[in-house]
């Protein structure tokens, strides 16, 4: 317990700390409560954790994943939706639905999480990377600007709870006669222009894992309007199988193949099923504390807002704004983080570029590597140099992640310690008014 003799002598930040708690972090796994519990209990009271219960007719095995499977179909807009164990495992299903493999390429987002690189490496085809925007997604041109005659598919990920400017991009890859695979891991839920993600491109992803919106430790989603990619989809992830339950749904035309094993549990459908009914919920909360937030800080001058394609269709539990210069940056992240502002980036995506497994391009086996043609590494494409428009974002930004228990109280304190921080800089900087001012 700090004296008031130490309280005056402790600097505005340290003063700041002792009076007001950070907030605790957290989407839907902070929410995980009687509703998983009794859905969980369901399952273990009738010991059929496998979904394909050998005993029961197709129509009544699965209770829990089949469940799932419709209530997303019902809530994303697509016809048929294929739970699996992860959202790694979704890519590695969908990118191989698409016939992805040795020799072809995909087209990628340089920032983003790294199984969209890693899940295109396995199956033996190239990771292509292109430019974002001030979206923070794949930048409308790069599709036509990185296409070959061996790409195969683009790859766009919805970043953070905001929808990519896919109008754009879907006329391109259209133009280009190339599928779009929709890497909504980040965003279950965001609209765009009253479509929601994953329904828009070929087939899309979503994510379970613990750090996202909705949650069951680990689980993914696969979803398509197309019924062969759904059957090749549910070939990729059951060994080749194709079980009566999806006969239900599509009868199948094609060949069996070699398939892997990323089948999810009735366990881990059961908590998937309970939040995926809290989603919009966590939305509303979000959104609210967002508009809260940006009412108040929205118009600084100097600060360049993250750009979002559909403002009504975000999921608003993160915050972007970029500084003029990356020094600023850094800057404002600490003294708002001493002010107990959660601004720690959250995510994992970063540059690929930047990372190991790029950098030493090694893979489980050598003879299958897209990357064994290259004679110098790393090679044009692949280097920080190649990527302006990048480099000059992912250095410069500031992230304001929100949790489902904040409050307003909560929002009202990262506003105006946002507001503080800005008036400290703007009477140390010495920038003129005109790049960062207080209005």
């Amino acid at each position: 317990m700090m004296t008031e003799e130490q309280k005056s002598l402790a600097t505005p930040s340290e003063a700041v700390r002792t009076t007001r708690p950070r907030p605790r972090l957290g989407l839907g796994s902070t929410l995980i409560g009687r509703e998983e519990e009794e859905l969980v209990l369901e399952v273990l009271r009738s010991r059929r954790l496998f979904r394909y219960s050998y005993d029961l007719p197709p129509e009544e095995q699965g209770k829990m994943a089949a469940t799932l499977e419709r209530e997303v179909c019902q809530r994303m807009g697509v016809r048929y939706a294929l739970a699996v164990t992860s959202g790694s495992a979704a890519l590695e299903v969908a990118l191989a639905a698409l016939g992805v493999g040795p020799g072809d390429e995909v087209i990628l987002p340089a920032w983003s999480w790294v199984s969209c690189f890693t899940a295109v490496v396995r199956l033996g085809a190239l990771p292509v990377l292109a430019e974002m925007d001030d979206t923070f997604c794949l930048a409308p041109g790069e599709i036509r600007r990185r296409a070959s005659a061996r790409t195969r598919a683009v790859l766009v990920m919805h970043y953070q709870g905001a929808a990519a400017e896919m109008s754009s991009l879907l006329a391109e890859a259209d133009e280009l006669g190339l599928p779009v695979l929709e890497d909504c891991a980040q965003s279950p839920g965001v609209l765009y222009h009253g479509k929601a993600v994953g329904s828009m491109g070929k087939i899309g992803i979503y994510s379970f894992q613990y750090q996202k919106s909705i949650t069951s430790g680990e689980g993914g989603m696969v979803v398509t309007s197309d019924p062969l990619l759904y059957e090749r989809a549910v070939r990729a992830h059951d060994l080749g199988f194709y079980r009566g339950h999806h006969s239900i749904h599509h009868q199948p035309r094609l060949r069996p193949f070699s398939g892997g094993q990323f089948r999810m549990s009735e366990l881990t459908a059961a908590v998937a099923l309970a939040q995926l009914r809290k989603l919009d919920a966590i939305r509303k909360h979000c959104r609210g504390l967002s508009a809260r937030i940006l009412t108040r800080i929205g118009h600084l001058p100097g600060l360049t807002f993250r750009r979002i394609p559909d403002p009504g269709g975000d999921s608003g539990f993160e915050i972007y704004f970029c500084l003029p210069d990356a020094d600023l940056a850094r800057l404002f992240n600490e003294r708002l983080d001493a002010r107990n502002v959660n601004c720690r980036r959250m995510t994992g995506t970063y540059v690929h570029y930047a990372r190991e497994y790029c950098l030493e391009r090694s893979v489980h086996a050598e003879q299958a590597s897209p990357f064994r043609h290259f004679d110098k590494w790393p090679a044009e494409g692949y280097r920080p140099c190649d990527f302006p428009v990048t480099e000059g974002l992912i250095q410069r930004f500031i992230s304001l992640p929100l949790g489902v228990l904040y409050t307003e109280e909560d929002a009202d304190h990262i506003s105006a310690s946002v507001l503080e921080v800005y008036r400290e800089l703007v009477r140390e900087s010495g920038l003129p008014e005109s790049v960062l001012r207080v209005s």
